[in-house]
């Protein structure tokens, strides 16, 4: 998900939504979704104007899941108003504690 391809005219655009969805922590948590390994893949269709953003969330009874999607959706949307936003929900792969980045692990750890 995190690959950089210059040749790939939505790079640069995936790359700014991947940093944006940065911005936008789990309540529960106060870690960012991306660093929690919330966000599975990032799709940018410019010439359609379409970002499709596939995620998790950390347990299906996330009691905060709506309001991390809605803020998911209205985050992005907020930055790329040119664009339609789509926020799919999946539950495969299962999120788990090894989906956590090093700096997501700091975070926790409060370091």
């Amino acid at each position: 998900m995190n690959s950089f391809n210059i040749t790939d005219s939505s790079t640069f655009t995936r790359m700014n939504v991947m940093e944006t969805l940065r911005t936008i922590p789990d309540p529960e948590l106060n870690v960012n979704i991306i660093d929690l390994g919330l966000v599975y893949n990032v799709e940018v269709k410019e010439p359609e104007k379409e970002i499709i953003i596939t995620m998790t969330l950390s347990s299906k009874h996330c009691p905060m899941g709506e309001a991390i999607l809605q803020s998911v959706k209205n985050g992005v949307k907020h930055n790329f108003e040119d664009f339609s936003v789509e926020v799919n929900l999946t539950w495969e792969p299962q999120w788990g504690y090894d989906n956590i980045t090093e700096e997501g692990l700091k975070q926790l750890r409060g370091q």
